[in-house]
């Protein structure tokens, strides 16, 4: 477990490659609104194509490259959240119909993000990013793409299809939340008895 000194920021930390990926991954947010809205999608698609590369990689370098730090243990999770719920109101702009399958995603996002905030202020490290995670972060990609390519490109408006792609997102990513919430209360438990250990050496 970290302590809290541990999670101060350096200058450097912020020119590691994984956080310059993370801070284009949240500049993309903007072109990617602008241009959906403009119903320029292939332009808004590659927007987001991107943004999800960076999201499969900047961990990936991190891990490699030992440039792992708190800054980006702390903006990685805002730019997906953010990203997140740009895409999520384009959507429902977009396609009405699919709000509930959205609000489950962006409820479930929303609740990883409280509760990494809680871990840091209890110094705890936030676990890294599972395969889980990134499964879900990929699904979702996959799913918003193909719904508005068929709706765009080949006119296609199937409340089937949006609703499977969608549910099946939410499932994964559902999955990812409980997984995620199993290691976020084994730090607590651990957490409280590091406490109450050092209360009784006291």
């Amino acid at each position: 477990m970290e302590n809290k000194e541990e999670w101060k920021f350096k200058v450097s930390d912020l020119f590691t490659i994984p956080n310059i990926l993370t801070y284009l991954r949240i500049i993309l947010i903007i072109p990617f609104v602008y241009l959906f809205l403009s119903e320029k999608y292939i332009l808004s698609a590659i927007c987001i194509a991107v943004s999800g590369l960076t999201d499969c990689f900047d961990g990936m370098i991190a891990r490699k490259f030992n440039q792992v730090t708190s800054l980006g243990k702390i903006l990685d999770p805002i730019a997906d959240k953010a990203t997140l719920f740009a895409v999520v109101i384009c959507m429902v702009i977009y396609v009405p119909a699919v709000l509930p399958v959205l609000v489950v995603l962006l409820l479930k996002d929303i609740i990883m993000l409280l509760g990494g905030i809680d871990l840091i202020n209890k110094g705890i490290t936030p676990p890294a990013a599972k395969w889980y995670g990134k499964v879900g972060t990929i699904v979702f990609y996959f799913s918003v793409l193909l719904i508005v390519a068929l709706k765009a490109f080949f006119k296609i408006e199937n409340s089937i299809i949006d609703f499977s792609l969608l549910g099946i997102t939410a499932v994964v990513m559902l999955y990812a939340l409980f997984s995620y919430g199993k290691i976020y209360f084994q730090l607590i438990k651990e957490y409280r008895n590091n406490k109450n250990t050092q209360k009784v050496n006291k």
